[in-house]
């Protein structure tokens, strides 16, 4: 039976200790002759051999495209909680070119040698079938909490999961007998036997065995791979690769792997047997109209959503889906769990305008659009609908030195465009955190460390690539589609996916870092003071607030976190003297570094969000004593447990109101709060109402209509219809504070 399977071609190379370069030039020999894996066999117990993890990390740093396989992991002596963390470790080192072999055992005399249980027969099956289930439990680190097993051979109780592997890592199974092959046909990737011992008729009663197993656990059995350990290379290469040829048309194997230590050998069986072999499978198949096996399995076809036309994806556009290996790391944000029905990962503007075709082809759907992930809004996910991620769209380049025009990837981080614009003296003020994506708060706004004395981010926007509605890009600037440049700098989520930002950024050297923790005993007073001080302070300082409900028997504590932009001491300590003279300080540091090294403090890797964020907004002119009673009272009453006041001011009022869409200019501070309760957060937050003038659409996650007012003045709203009615007359873009065209 030929299951369809795309051919590869393999090398088992013998990891000989008395000449330990050789297998490494061997492999080496391998990758250069186009052949897909190199082997190694795996026995502790022989001192004539290298170990065989040692070889296998040394040949992936040795080499660069060619997989690395054990032929196969001798379990017994390799407990299966380490396997898994060696096996993720080197599959990560070397770009997820890492296929892990798993055998039960044998030779039980060396085993038990080298300090191994003796097991019968019965029990080694069973015990590989554990090691499976730990080291596939350790892989997923999108589940929450550590594993416990407690089988019979292998238990863990709490170990920790991880690291993730680079990709899904096949496990190959040795198997003979019909136990064995059970297990294959339940748990395996792919069976692996040696064709030295097999005898005839075996090929096909293990490929039934191993079928009828896959069945009966819901699998496809074309979602287990055949490979084969085919010996030696037969003295005529056009009868071998006949003979090959057959045994994938008859016999369903997909991988040869060839046992040669000899160089010549090597080259042989990787350019002439290979490409022949495929050739005369590829016009058989297509002779018999031979179908290729499926790329996903029918778990993963099974976990697919309603409504969601998957075949429909265009070619050549990465789509995970929630039964793929990637899913755990996509499916959520930073703070928000989600369950979408698809992520799409476009990796070029044509793509994101193919994979906004595929949204508009599912207009009932709901749809994401996402940078980094980490807005506390939570828009960027969904449950059942369609996520456009834009993390593969993070390129940043220098367009024009002398301007300092830098062009930025929506999916950078901000961390990363810090440390790039970094190496030349430069700066662009994006936040707080280095792990938010450009994309988002690009488009938003923009309220960072350096605000009050360079801006919102979005005031260094001076162009932007865009994917509009009906899949066509353009690029919009002050001249051109000039009402889509003004929409995108405040509202962008509304008209578009921007694919590439223009920034002219700032020079920026080294600067004062400030975090400071205060002991609050009148919390009024403490605002008031704040907000004095920040107002009266010159530009060069940007200083936020945090603090929280108050905790019983406990003391107030409110952080101050900020930068003076100066490299003098003295001009540093002097602008953050009158807050030391607030309050009781119980923790201070202040450090001189540069604006890069600020933002390195984020982990970049998959978020793993859970549940829903609850947040709401507000912007203020001044922190009045009115002002600064409601938020103590807000604060008294539990509801909001996390509460930010950042400075704005200063140079973002030096731009017109209706410059962007971005429009309440006049506001000195951005007000923040989170709770883990929405309704008793929105009635707390009312205590504050009286006392705010619009919000600032990434911080709030409500989705109250007049949340639309209160982000845009009715000039900017009246402008922002008519912007919506000609860019997204259909409201594509429709899942992130979405205005109504006009």
């Amino acid at each position: 039976m030929d299951y369809g399977h795309a051919l590869e071609f393999g090398a088992f190379i013998t990891p000989s200790a008395a000449a330990p370069d050789a297998p490494v030039l061997l492999s080496q020999v391998a990758e250069a002759s186009g052949l897909d894996v190199v082997t190694f066999q795996d026995h502790p117990y022989q001192p004539a051999f290298l170990d065989t993890w040692t070889l296998m990390s040394f040949v992936a740093a040795r080499t660069d495209t060619i997989r690395i396989a054990p032929n196969v992991l001798n379990v017994p002596l390799r407990p299966p909680a380490v396997v898994a963390r060696s096996a993720a470790s080197l599959d990560l080192l070397s770009g997820g070119r890492f296929e892990l072999g798993l055998g039960a055992g044998g030779f039980w005399d060396a085993i038990e040698a080298m300090g191994g249980g003796r097991l019968t027969p019965g029990e080694a099956v069973t015990a590989l079938g554990e090691a499976i289930d730990v080291i596939r439990a350790l892989w997923r680190t999108d589940e929450r909490g550590g594993v416990f097993t407690d089988g019979r051979f292998h238990r863990v109780h709490g170990a920790k999961r991880g690291p993730r592997p680079a990709h899904e890592v096949p496990i190959h199974i040795g198997a003979y007998k019909p136990r064995m092959l059970a297990l294959t046909g339940r748990k395996g990737d792919g069976w692996l036997p040696s064709l030295g011992y097999l005898k005839p008729g075996d090929l096909d009663r293990g490929n039934t065995a191993i079928d009828e197993a896959a069945t009966g656990a819901g699998r496809d059995p074309r979602e287990i791979r055949r490979l084969l350990n085919i010996g030696q290379l037969a003295a005529d290469p056009a009868e071998f690769a006949e003979r090959l040829a057959q045994l994938a048309l008859e016999d369903g194997i997909g991988t040869f792997i060839l046992a040669a230590d000899d160089p010549n050998l090597l080259q042989l069986y990787g350019e002439e047997v290979a490409p022949r072999v495929r050739e005369l499978v590829a016009q058989a198949r297509g002779t018999a109209g031979i179908e290729q096996a499926p790329v996903r399995s029918a778990a993963a076809l099974a976990a697919r959503r309603d409504g969601i036309v998957y075949d429909d994806v265009p070619a050549g556009l990465r789509a995970i889906e929630p039964g793929d290996f990637d899913y755990g790391d996509v499916r959520s944000t930073y703070m928000r769990g989600g369950a979408p029905g698809i992520v799409l990962q476009p990796a070029t503007a044509a793509q994101v305008a193919e994979a906004v075709g595929f949204a508009r082809r599912h207009p009932s759907i709901p749809l994401a659009v996402r940078s980094g992930g980490h807005g506390i809004s939570g828009r960027s996910t969904n449950d059942g609908g369609i996520v456009i991620d834009l993390r593969l769209l993070n390129a940043i380049e220098v367009l024009d030195a002398d301007r300092r025009l830098v062009r930025v990837g929506p999916g950078a981080r901000w961390a990363q465009v810090a440390a790039a614009l970094g190496e030349h003296g430069w700066a662009l003020s994006s936040g707080d955190y280095g792990g938010v994506g450009v994309g988002g708060l690009a488009t938003a706004g923009g309220i960072g460390l350096l605000a009050r004395e360079h801006g919102l981010t979005i005031d260094h926007l001076r162009a932007a690539e865009v994917v509009l509605a009906d899949g066509s890009v353009v690029r919009a600037d002050a001249s051109t589609h000039p009402d889509l440049f003004w929409a995108i700098r405040g509202a962008g989520a509304n008209v578009g996916i921007v694919t590439a930002f223009e920034f002219e950024v700032d020079e920026v050297g080294q600067v004062g870092h400030a975090q400071l923790a205060f002991q609050v005993d009148d919390v009024p007073a403490f605002l008031e003071g704040y907000g004095r001080i920040v107002e009266s302070s010159p530009r060069d300082l940007t200083m936020f607030l945090l603090t929280g409900a108050p905790r019983r028997g406990q003391p107030q504590i409110v952080q101050l976190y900020g930068l003076v932009d100066s490299d003098d001491p003295d001009t540093i300590i002097a602008r953050l003297q009158p807050f030391a003279e607030l309050a009781p300080l119980v923790q201070q540091q202040v450090q001189l570094t540069t604006y890069a090294q600020v933002m390195a403090n984020a982990d970049l890797g998959p978020q793993h969000g859970a549940g829903e964020p609850h947040s709401r907004s507000a912007l203020v002119e001044h922190v009045t004593p009115a002002f600064a009673q409601a938020v103590d009272g807000m604060l008294r009453t539990g509801a909001v447990p996390f509460f930010q006041l950042r400075a704005v001011g200063g140079a973002v009022a030096d731009v017109p109101e209706d410059a962007t869409a971005y429009a309440h200019r006049s506001a000195n501070f951005s007000v923040a709060g989170l709770g883990g309760n929405p309704d008793r957060l929105d009635a707390a937050w009312r205590s504050l109402a009286a006392h705010t003038r619009g919000m600032y659409l990434s911080f709030d996650s409500s989705d109250r209509p007049e949340r639309i007012a209160e982000a845009f003045p009715p000039a900017a709203l009246e402008r922002l219809r008519a912007v919506k009615a000609a860019y997204d007359p259909e409201s594509v873009f429709r899942d992130n504070f979405a205005v109504d065209p006009a």
